[in-house]
This record gives structure tokens, sequence and C-alpha cells, in this order.
């Protein structure tokens, strides 16, 4: 276990989340900020992507699992991402549409915005997130963050818009 909180407790994924992931990452309500679900083949690069950054990183998303059902609900972590060329240190979070609503996504990233903080010592953190997705926006400004900057990302053939919301540790 990497994180705990109230409802919840971070781990790494491993190969055995596949079948959890593809519940994820092919429904397209959730992907609909990603231009449309994932095949298998596309879970499966996520999730070795997500292997890579744990031995490169010693983080990356983390499965989020709920502590009563022992089921995993989503994914939620730090990943180093471009941004208008340079990698900064990011809090990312997708979850099952079952679980939305219910605060688990505003739970595992403020962990993640401590784990940060105290554990790897950084002095700022962002969630970049497109700016037609504002769930996830309503989840990074609960989380402390505020809008910085806007950069226009191109994924799946489609330009897509994105903004970074920010934090900054407190001294």
């Amino acid at each position: 276990m990497i994180l705990e909180t109230e409802r919840l407790y971070l781990r790494e994924l491993t190969q055995d989340d596949f079948a959890a992931l593809c519940r994820i990452l092919q429904d397209e309500a959730v992907m609909y900020a990603y231009e449309g679900a994932f095949s298998d083949a596309e879970v499966q690069e996520w999730l070795d992507r997500q292997l890579v950054r744990y031995q490169k990183w010693g983080f990356g998303l983390w499965a989020v699992i709920r502590k009563e059902s022992g089921e995993l609900i989503g994914q939620c972590g730090l990943t180093m991402q471009p941004w208008k060329g340079e990698e900064l240190l990011e809090i990312g979070y997708l979850f099952q549409s079952a679980c939305w609503h219910r605060g688990y996504a505003a739970e595992a990233a403020a962990a993640c915005k401590e784990y940060a903080f105290r554990v790897l010592k950084a002095d700022s953190v962002c969630s970049i997130i497109r700016d037609t997705n504002t769930a996830s926006q309503k989840v990074a400004v609960r989380n402390g963050m505020i809008a910085a900057d806007t950069w226009t990302k191109h994924y799946r053939g489609v330009d897509m818009p994105h903004i970074r919301y920010t934090a900054e540790r407190m001294q």
C-alpha cells in the first residue's frame, strides 16, 4: 500500500488489475476527454506505462481500492507530464462512472498532493485537465488548485485545449 485515506487505499497496479482497468478505460463516459474508449491493446499499453513509471520514478497512477469492498474503483496518482516543453509533476485521476459524485476522486487526489509535498518534497504539483472536463476541474479546485495557464495538446488526431491547475507547497 502506498497511501491510505478514510475510505480508500492506493497501491501499485499489477497485471492482475487488467480486467478492472478495462472497466474504467473502456467506458465511453469515463473516456470522453480522451476521445473515446480504449481497446484491449491500449489498456495494456496504459498499464505497462504505469509499471515503467513505478520503476523510473517510484510513482505513477495507482490503483484506488475501496476499503469496504476491496474493489478497484479507479486510478489516482502522480506522473511526470509534458507541458510547454517542461516535465511537470501531475496529479491524475480516473474513476469508474458508477463511483462518480461520491468524493472518491477528491479524497484520493488530496492524499496524492500531500504525498507529493511530504514524501517527494515537491515545491508544486498540477493537474492538467481538458477544458471540457468540468468534473475533473472541480476536483482540482477542491484540492486547493488554481487555474494557471492553458495549452492545446494534440491527441488521437484532435486538438484538445487543456487547463493546468496548480498548487504550491506551503513553506
